[in-house]
């Protein structure tokens, strides 16, 4: 446990003097993969499935805010659906502002849940999103998460109804858009994962403020249990065809990450904590404080051992005289 409070420690202080390098190259990273989730899926637009071109772009959102790198993926997936089909590009392009106009209003800052939640969806780990909009965020997380889970659907859905899309004439885009539209809100899969991923994080978000000892790990436990019921019952009840082997194992690797993430954020020690009250002139308080566990670094110091200095003969003649002045003082008593 030291190493790791070492580690954590250390690398605080990394980021604290480098966070104007770690920044932009963490928001390079996300765009990069974002960018290459959306040309995997839906790579109709075969111009911006170039890699140089998604690099040059990816660099470029160094420079930006993380909601324009939000405002680049909707810009690179209305145009692949755009590629594919006009109907399909003017149904996104509505569901994509209408998503914006509700996420400004609700939760501006938290547009990197947006981003994380198709690439969770990706890495079969969706299950993390709703754990971490619990525990670093507010009940309002739960709108970018939904919002994730919109685009990611609806790319799949575009996906996997491609060759009817591709297919559909002129004379049939009032068939094409009620076709996807009914593809996309009559999703089960999409409903039950709302539903899961917003319950989840009103439960890890209550639960991690009570005032009790080890909250946050009995909110990721809860949550993650809670997440697993809903999507089982709702598997039972809807007839919706999960993989429950594969569900369980990106539960248990979400809920090792949450931990991770608590570690990072959240370490206390609950054996010293301490209830103090205090009052003033209208009120009583009654406070528990519980100390942080932190580390200083250890720092190696070398010791540097001089060489021994020869004794020079005007010392030896000293030391002479100083043992000839103590024998006489001995002989005088």
């Amino acid at each position: 446990m030291t190493i790791l409070l070492e580690f954590r420690e250390k690398l605080k202080i990394f980021y604290s003097k480098h966070d104007m390098y770690i920044r932009p190259f963490i928001k390079c990273i996300v765009t990069f993969i974002t960018l290459t989730t959306i040309n995997a899926n839906i790579g109709f637009m075969t111009r911006l499935t170039n890699p140089v071109l998604v690099i040059m772009v990816a660099l470029a959102s160094t420079f930006l805010p993380f909601n324009a790198v939000l405002v680049l993926a909707a810009i690179f997936m209305v145009a692949h659906f755009y590629a594919a089909s006009l109907p399909v590009a003017l149904v996104a392009l509505a569901i994509i502002l209408l998503m914006f106009l509700l996420y400004y209003r609700f939760s501006p800052k938290e547009s990197y849940l947006v981003l994380l939640t198709p690439i969770g969806f990706m890495l079969k780990i969706p299950f993390i999103l709703p754990l971490l909009g619990g525990l670093l965020g507010t009940p309002l997380s739960a709108f970018p998460i939904a919002f994730g889970v919109i685009l990611y659907y609806l790319m799949y859905s575009v996906k996997q109804n491609a060759s009817v899309i591709n297919n559909s004439e002129a004379s049939n885009m009032l068939q094409t858009y009620t076709y996807l539209i009914d593809n996309i809100l009559n999703n089960k899969e999409m409903l039950v994962c709302i539903l899961a991923f917003t319950v989840t994080i009103l439960v890890v978000y209550l639960i991690r403020r009570l005032s009790i000892d080890y909250s946050w790990s009995i909110a990721i436990v809860l949550g993650a249990i809670t997440n697993l019921l809903i999507m089982l019952v709702c598997d039972y009840m809807l007839n919706i065809s999960y993989n429950i082997l594969w569900l369980i194992i990106g539960i248990c690797i979400s809920v090792g990450l949450a931990f991770c993430v608590k570690f990072m954020a959240f370490h206390v020690d609950y054996t010293r904590t301490e209830h103090v009250q205090f009052e003033d002139d209208e009120y009583y308080y009654y406070v528990k404080a519980i100390p942080k566990i932190s580390i200083t670094s250890r720092e190696k110091k070398v010791k540097r051992i001089n060489p021994q200095k020869k004794m020079t003969k005007r010392t030896s003649l000293s030391l002479t005289e100083e043992i000839d002045l103590e024998n006489e003082l001995k002989d005088l008593k």
